[in-house]
This record gives structure tokens, C-alpha cells and sequence, in this order.
């Protein structure tokens, strides 16, 4: 190689990579502007994986303006269009969405794939045309929206040292039930922007009137059913996730507390959530929090 070329490869590496930093600033900056809950466990992740969280999160949460905040009568092309490009950057590593690169480059990085994207983006479609849910189109809307969404956090967590490798199965289960119970509980949170200004149903055969404490007692029980399950699959975490994930499980536990302890008609008018404070403080707890299984 020439010297003039060398140094064309050079520049074209420093520039690629500060490109790169900035497509992950730019992520980073979406959480920390949208998320407390998830973003004070982010924030105990090492910094490696901590990017790539951010990387998920920007998508994740770009789409969901797209299908929540977002009026135009063109809103299924938009969503469309991300999606299209989101495939093709994971496929030649780079977008000119930073978003969309952002999240690429981790994808590539820890084995993210179709299997991922499709069924996120299939239920995002879903917020757009379905605003009543049966218990058929819940699980799918649940699976895609939350469920490969844990997938694709454990392949940050299992593989950013390694690159792509095929996840636990046991890790994956678990991923996918604290997927779903973020979901779930989000919806019981969401109420009244959903079925207000949203118009959308998501526990079938649920409504704002027809919400009772007796209904919410056995939503929140199904919620809870699925912390337990991914609980129970930590020790499959190492150390670094397994602090920011067991936070995060521990804000999402207190909020769904908060929930169960509050009267149906009112949680339909008002949104219940869990004080900045407590957050901080349950992420200290993690970090104080004994691991045995680590050591052995």
C-alpha cells in the first residue's frame, strides 16, 4: 500500500469511527431524555454494553414515536421505511439514520438479527391499525414488542465480549419473561394516555370502565408471575448485567406494587410511578447486594 493510500485509509477509519461515536452520543442521549427506569440500570452496566443498551433503546424508542406521537396519515411508511433500514444496515454496518447506525453496529457486534427486528417491528405495525386486543394478537403484540426486545438485551449481555454466539436457552427464557413483564407493566402504568388520549386496548377484554379491582389484582398476579420467572434466571447473568438488571427489576417490582395498592378508578385517571429517589436507592442496594454463585 502507498503512502497516499495508507493515509486515505487512515482518514476514512477516523472518520468512520467518529462517526460511530457520534451515532452512539446520539443514542445515549435518547435514553437518558426518555427513560429513568431503564436508563438507572443502564447506567451501571460497563461501559461497553452500556453503549450497546443505548443503541437498542434509541431504536426501540424511535419507533415508538413513530406509531405514539407521530399524526401523519403516512405513519405505516415511516415505520416501513425504518425498518427497511434498519435490515439493510445491519446487513452493510452503517446508515445514515444515526439512530438506525447506532443500533446496527451493536447488532453486528453481538449477533442481533432478522429473527429480532421482524417481530418488533410486525408489533409496532400493530399499534397503528389494532386498537383492541384478543388474547392471540396480545401475545403476539407482547412477544414483539417486549419479549425480542430482552432477547436482544441478553445479547448485549452474553456476547459484547465475545461477538455473535448462540444464546443460553435458559437466559433466553428468562429475558423474555422480564421483557414481557416491563410490557405488562407499562400497560397497567400507561392507562390513561392508552385508553385516552391513544384509544388503544391492550389487556383484552379490559376497558377503562370495566377495569375493577378484582381484574387488576389478577393482571398485576400475571405481571408478577413473569418478574419471579426472570428472577430466578439471574445467576445465568455475570456480574456487570446482573447489577443493572437486578435495579431495574427491583424499580419495575415497586412500581407494580404501587399499582397493586391502588384503586382501579383511580389508576385509569392517573399514572402511577416510582420516585427518582427510590430508583437511586435500589441501584445502590445492587451494587451492596451479595452474588455467591459469582464466587464459586
Amino acid at each position: 500500500m502507498s503512502a497516499a493510500s495508507r493515509r486515505a485509509h487512515h482518514d476514512n477509519e477516523t472518520s468512520l469511527a467518529l462517526y460511530d461515536e457520534t451515532a452512539r452520543a446520539t443514542s445515549a442521549a435518547v435514553l437518558r431524555r426518555y427513560s429513568s427506569s431503564f436508563g438507572v440500570g443502564a447506567r451501571l452496566l460497563p461501559r461497553p454494553m452500556r453503549s450497546h443498551i443505548e443503541a437498542v433503546y434509541g431504536l426501540v424508542r424511535i419507533a415508538d414515536e413513530i406509531v405514539d406521537t407521530y399524526r401523519g396519515d403516512d405513519a405505516r411508511r415511516v415505520l416501513d421505511d425504518l425498518e427497511a433500514e434498519t435490515h439493510a444496515a445491519v446487513e452493510r454496518g452503517f446508515s445514515a439514520n444515526v439512530i438506525v447506525h447506532s443500533f446496527a453496529t451493536t447488532a453486528r457486534a453481538v449477533g442481533i438479527g432478522a429473527e429480532q427486528v421482524t417481530p418488533f417491528f410486525a408489533s409496532m405495525r400493530m399499534d397503528l391499525t389494532v386498537h383492541e386486543h384478543t388474547p392471540e394478537s396480545f401475545r403476539a403484540y407482547v412477544f414483539g414488542s417486549a419479549e425480542v426486545v430482552g432477547e436482544m438485551c441478553l445479547a448485549v449481555f452474553a456476547n459484547t465480549d465475545t461477538g455473535p454466539r448462540a444464546l443460553d436457552p435458559t437466559a433466553r427464557d428468562g429475558a423474555r419473561r422480564l421483557g414481557a413483564a416491563y410490557q405488562k407493566i407499562n400497560f397497567l402504568r400507561d392507562l390513561p394516555q392508552d385508553a385516552g388520549e391513544l384509544k388503544r386496548v391492550y389487556f383484552p377484554g379490559v376497558t377503562r370502565e370495566s377495569l375493577t379491582d378484582e381484574v387488576l389484582a389478577r393482571l398485576v398476579a400475571d405481571a408478577r408471575a413473569d418478574v419471579v420467572a426472570a428472577r430466578a434466571c439471574l445467576p445465568h447473568l455475570s456480574r456487570g448485567p446482573l447489577v443493572a438488571v437486578r435495579t431495574t427489576i427491583d424499580v419495575y417490582s415497586r412500581l407494580l406494587s404501587r399499582i397493586a395498592a391502588t384503586p382501579a378508578r383511580r389508576l385509569v385517571t392517573r399514572r402511577t410511578r416510582v420516585p427518582d429517589a427510590l430508583k437511586v436507592a435500589y441501584a445502590v442496594r445492587s451494587l451492596a447486594t451479595p452474588t455467591p454463585w459469582l464466587a464459586r
